[in-house]
């Protein structure tokens, strides 16, 4: 078995347009982060969308959700935006409990300087495979059960609760 990764957007995957002057989405970086990491892992990757999450729908999470119930593979990492990752993560926390599911996202785009996406992605990927079913978020080196979590709003960082 494998690793199923899906990609739902977020500041992980935006890029800055100097015509618009913002940040927009043109695809995901994360098949250029699996090549220079050379990976080696049985993965399948695929785009569900590319939307900030602060714009993602009760019919986005369900979306999310039936493709992780309907995903063969037992090992799920998702690429989402921090702003909503909370309530995506509950959703799939209540009602996934055969499979091991990891959110992860970026405070800073893949794209520009500095960006936590990479460390990110690479801390996600590795304790995906090891994590025992159910459904986490793992940020900035540390990881957190799905209803134990917040993202605090004076440092952008997210925390335990109890």
């Amino acid at each position: 078995m494998g690793l199923q990764i899906y990609i739902t957007g977020g500041t992980f995957d935006k890029v800055y347009n100097p015509i618009s002057e913002k940040l927009e989405f043109t695809e995901t970086h994360i098949p250029e982060i699996l090549r220079s990491g050379r990976n080696a892992y049985n993965v399948s990757l695929e785009t569900l969308m590319l939307k900030d999450s602060l714009y993602m729908t009760d019919e986005d999470r369900q979306f999310i959700l039936e493709k992780c119930q309907n995903c063969l593979e037992g090992r799920i990492l998702i690429a989402h935006g921090t702003g909503t990752m909370i309530e995506t993560a509950g959703v799939l926390g209540q009602n996934l409990r055969d499979k091991t599911v990891v959110l992860i996202g970026a405070m800073v785009p893949y794209s520009i300087f500095d960006s936590d996406a990479v460390f990110n992605f690479a801390f996600g990927y590795g304790i995906v495979q090891v994590l025992p079913n159910g459904t986490y978020i793992a940020m900035n080196g540390r990881i957190f059960d799905w209803d134990n979590v917040r993202k605090n709003p004076k440092t952008g960082e997210f925390e335990t609760i109890k």
